[in-house]
């Protein structure tokens, strides 16, 4: 028999209740897939991530390592926020008043 223990880091939830069920840094509401972009597309550090986002260094590495863990899922979770970002602004969509020039 084996003398192996799996240990699991439990930094990272989901609950459909909350940020639509993605997945979410414990006690926080920030999801991966921010603090992957800020880290992906900012090319913030880890150190820059945890000040700038105000939670601590093992929240920063447990939230990347989840993110290379579901890459696929998560990068397509980003586009598709990013394309409705796109579209609702073309739309005016959240605006309080209508767009005078399109």
């Amino acid at each position: 028999m084996s003398d192996l223990t799996i240990l699991s880091i439990d930094l990272i939830v989901s609950n459909p209740k909350l940020r639509s069920g993605r997945p979410i840094i414990a006690g926080t509401t920030l999801r991966v897939q921010d603090v992957a972009a800020h880290h992906r597309y900012n090319h913030y550090t880890p150190e820059e991530l945890a000040d700038e986002l105000q939670i601590s260094l093992a929240q920063v590495h447990a939230a990347l390592s989840y993110y290379f863990a579901h890459q696929t899922d998560i990068d397509a979770q980003i586009q598709a926020d990013t394309d409705f970002a796109h579209k609702a602004k073309e739309e005016g969509l959240g605006q309080r008043h209508s767009p005078v020039l399109r």
